[in-house]
């Protein structure tokens, strides 16, 4: 065997395990994509290796993949008979910028609905560009990445292979986001419900509570109001007519995209003590009333499981009933 002929073989690639992550599609959803992203921004790998990574990670390299706070393992399959050992590590936030963007995030009905939903809003990351950092890397000090490969370059594409596979994995789960910047999806669910729960936020609001201390009068002074803002006398005649013009309203009955949201927001009452969560408990009961409502409002038919159902009760009600015939008796 010639010399070159046996590096070539040695450099053999090894077939990807059975076991591997077999990434078809990454970056669906715009959490995933913005950290598919930053592999390009923040580490600013060349083109080649991350080509590469990318075949690697739909080929199945890549396997073994867990998070563990703001670390994440991996090892991938490559041409060496044993695997590369891949590991990555954000860089974890500060407590006091995890509070500043819990209070915005609690402050924000919506926020809270949609975390506690299981999504991630889309404008997630201004409130924590507000509270002074940001929820995906933008900084390559944010990012340490590390490979038992002999590969010098930054990202390698093992390293490469392994945020493609986190990519979908994020997909599926954005609340991995939280765990890669200290908080655990239920330490941060926990601290929402909590704020939403005693209308207070989790930051001390001293400042905002001094300013409208000052701006409120002494509780011994009273305001007389002008005599133009005092309301009109009530008569029998305007009793049921309203003093000004009321706005047009505007009504949607499309489905909501999560049933039973607010029951995740409000969370489980302290006498609740089912093996069932309340939500779940209730879901189905909500989703069918929620259905009739809007079928209803739109003069839409009932569906045909009720209609059916309705139709059979009339006939089985509307049947004549035989009239027994009573012995005759012998005379």
């Amino acid at each position: 065997m010639k010399p070159w002929e046996f590096e070539w073989r040695r450099a053999s690639k090894q077939p990807p395990p059975e076991h591997g992550i077999k990434v078809k599609k990454a970056g669906t959803t715009w959490w995933g994509k913005q950290w598919l992203d930053a592999l390009e921004l923040v580490l600013r790998g060349d083109a080649g290796r991350l080509a590469r990574g990318r075949s690697y990670a739909r080929t199945g390299r890549a396997h073994d993949l867990r998070v563990t706070g703001g670390s994440i393992t991996a090892q991938v399959t490559g041409s060496r008979p044993a695997p590369y050992a891949v590991q990555i590590k954000l860089r974890a936030l500060d407590e006091a910028t995890w509070t500043r963007a819990l209070a915005a995030m609690a402050g924000k009905a919506q926020f809270s609905a949609e975390l506690l939903a299981g999504r991630m809003p889309e404008a997630i990351d201004e409130v924590f560009r507000t509270a002074g950092a940001s929820l995906f890397p933008r900084e390559r000090a944010d990012l340490v990445t590390d490979c038992s490969c002999p590969d010098s370059g930054d990202p390698c594409k093992h390293v490469a292979a392994t945020h493609y596979v986190l990519g979908e994995a994020l997909d599926r789960d954005p609340f991995l986001l939280f765990e890669l910047r200290g908080k655990t999806k239920d330490q941060v669910l926990a601290a929402l419900r909590a704020a939403r729960a005693t209308n207070t936020l989790p930051v001390s609001s001293t400042r905002a509570k001094r300013r409208r201390t000052k701006a409120a009068p002494p509780e011994h002074e009273t305001t007389q109001a002008p005599p133009h803002a005092m309301p009109p006398r009530v008569t029998a005649e305007t009793y049921d007519k309203p003093p000004s013009a009321l706005p047009s309203l505007h009504f949607s009955f499309d489905a909501p995209a999560t049933h039973g949201a607010m029951l995740k927001q409000l969370g489980a009452p302290a006498a609740w003590h089912g093996a069932q969560s309340l939500a779940d408990a209730l879901s189905p009961l909500l989703s069918a009333a929620s259905e009739a409502a809007r079928r209803i409002a739109r003069s839409e038919p009932a569906a045909p499981e009720a209609t059916a159902t309705k139709a059979a009760r009339g006939r089985s009600s509307s049947a004549p009933k035989q009239r027994r015939k009573r012995p005759s008796r012998d005379r």
